[in-house]
């Protein structure tokens, strides 16, 4: 364990520590880091070497993009050290106004997502979208046995529970999209789907009781969200005890333009973070496999995640 002078060192410098800060609320980009510091990226982009190199953050490559977070499991001291520097200068002025800026960073990442899809509302059936094919979404419906109820989080206009609600018990369907929701209202309404419900709602808090569904489902929702793992927590929350959890979305990819064309937060999952994400939210059974590869570039593959909540 390295000296905890050095870490009080590091942490004297008054960017250094605004940057801690902003990263123990958050994941954070260097233009998102920028945007909420109103700092040039050089500046931002020295200060992250300096706390990379003394093993305070850590760093994550998603496609081009690198994401910024507080090292994972740091030395009782050192996190002791960051908690009483950083809550000495709360009441500044300029963490308070960091605090507010950072808000508006992570509202412009819904926002970003919620025009897209309000744009393509209406349209989902029509338009390309990576991973939505029906060879993956075939191998889904096998997982689902009627009579149940079904929670389908991020579920847009509502595709697939249109389907499982003629069988199912009663389906929710969760969008954060207004248009979303209204378009899907009037489907299951024109489909005479009464046991078909659509809630206004975020994965990642999800308005459904604890225990209250036996299936969750995140069809080509969960790259879209900002912190995949509390979704995941979520599911494994409203799912009855013998519930099961079902994901179908991409693997992990390198093509940037999902961010702009899609809307993507995430260029798709690797099939050991699926893994593990789900083993740690509490699922039993994990499976997760690639069910779907597309010919045509840039040749998106679907993976197919699996898991059970101890009954």
């Amino acid at each position: 364990m390295k000296p905890a002078w050095e870490t009080l060192k590091v942490l004297a410098e008054p960017t250094r520590l605004r940057i801690l800060a902003l990263l123990s609320q958050e994941e954070l980009s260097v233009a998102e880091l920028q945007e909420a510091l109103a700092m040039p990226q050089s500046r931002i982009s020295s200060q992250l070497a300096i706390l990379r190199k003394a093993d305070l953050v850590v760093d994550r490559r998603d496609g081009k993009k690198s994401f910024y977070s507080i090292r994972p499991r740091l030395e009782t001291a050192e996190a002791d050290l960051i908690a009483a520097a950083t809550q000495a200068v709360a009441e500044s002025p300029e963490l308070r106004e960091d605090a507010e800026s950072l808000e508006r960073v992570i509202q412009k990442r819904r926002k970003i997502a919620e025009e897209y899809f309000n744009l393509i509302a209406g349209r989902l059936g029509k338009n390309y979208c990576p991973g939505r094919s029906w060879e993956g979404i075939g191998h889904m419906l096998l997982h689902l046995v009627p009579p149940v109820i079904v929670a389908d989080l991020g579920a847009g206009e509502g595709m697939v529970s249109q389907l499982i609600a003629r069988q199912a018990e009663k389906v929710y369907c969760i969008d954060r999209s207004p248009k979303m929701v209204e378009v899907g209202m009037e489907l299951a309404e024109t489909n005479q789907l009464e046991n078909l419900q659509y809630l206004l709602g975020d994965i990642e808090a999800v308005p459904l009781d604890d225990g209250s569904v036996h299936i969750a489902l995140l069809s080509q929702a969960l790259h879209h969200a900002s912190h995949p793992q509390k979704a995941i927590a979520e599911a494994f929350r409203i799912l009855k005890p013998g519930g099961r959890i079902v994901i179908l979305d991409l693997k992990e990819h390198s093509f940037e333009k999902a961010r702009e064309l899609y809307a993507d937060t995430w260029l798709g999952f690797s099939e050991g973070k699926l893994h593990s994400w789900l083993k740690n939210a509490g699922f039993e059974n994990v499976s997760v496999s690639v069910v779907s590869k597309e010919t045509e570039k840039p040749r998106f593959e679907t993976l197919l995640a699996t898991g059970l909540k101890r009954a």
